[in-house]
This record gives structure tokens, sequence and C-alpha cells, in this order.
């Protein structure tokens, strides 16, 4: 592959993980504290779902972003997360590794929490900590010759 070529598959997938974090700024704007006193109904629990999926795709969108700079830098594939992250903190993609962990983690437990405290704790983790950095890393792609 080309230099070229993977410019073009950086860019593609720089695009595609800032549409999806733009699922995710959608969904934080029209973000209302979840009230574990509060019976929802089905509909009324939509935009907290929303919120977990378009999550749960904007990590992997970030995670396959990062590999693809990574090949296109390095020519290889980290064996572990870890080496991977201290790749993107390398080239300023990641400025916390500890808090990629950590939305790694939750990413993961989105899918088997259901109990109304354990949701409580993951729709504010993606609300104060965890959708900023999403967006923050959005930012830093789009921009112009960065993070490329």
């Amino acid at each position: 592959m080309s230099s070229a070529d993977y410019d073009a598959l950086v860019a593609a997938i720089a695009q595609r993980y800032a549409n999806s974090a733009g699922m995710v700024e959608a969904s934080l704007r029209r973000y209302q504290p979840f009230d574990l006193l509060r019976s929802y109904t089905a509909e009324e629990l939509e935009p907290y779902d929303a919120l977990c999926d378009r999550y749960l795709r904007a990590v992997e969108m970030a995670i396959r972003y990062f590999r693809t700079v990574e090949r296109a830098r390095l020519a290889l594939n980290s064996e572990s997360y870890r080496d991977l992250l201290g790749n993107a903190t390398k080239w300023r993609l990641v400025a916390d590794v500890d808090l990629w962990f950590r939305m790694r983690d939750l990413r993961n437990r989105i899918a088997h929490d259901y109990l109304p405290e354990h949701l409580l704790r993951i729709y504010e983790a993606i609300s104060s900590e965890f959708g900023p950095e999403l967006l923050r890393l959005r930012d830093l792609v789009t921009a112009p010759g960065v993070g490329k």
C-alpha cells in the first residue's frame, strides 16, 4: 500500500469516527440526568439507550482509528491494547491512557449492566468524562493536518 493509500484510509476512518462522535454529541445535548427513583417508560428510556449505543460505537471507531493510524505510521499492529494506546499517546491522540482503559471497560459493561444503579453510573460516566473525551478526539482528528 502506498503512502497516499494510507493517507486516504486514515482520512476515511477519521471521518467515520467524527460522524460517530457527532452522534454522541447529539445525545449529550439532550441528556437529562437519570433519576433512580423514577419509573421510566420504554419510550422515556430510548434517549439513554441511544446514548449508550452511540458511545459504544464511537469507542469502537476510535480504536479502529488508532489501529489505522498505527498501521499507516508503523506498518504493524500492536499486540496489546496498552501498546496501541501507548502509540496513540506518542502521537498526541490520547492524553490519558487510564481514561481510555476505563472507557473501554465501560463499553464492555454496557451490554451486561441493567440494574438501575449501574445504569446511573454508566450514564453519568458518559455524560461527564467519557463523552467529552470522544469529542476532544473528534475535534483533533478533524483539524486540518493534525492527528493523521
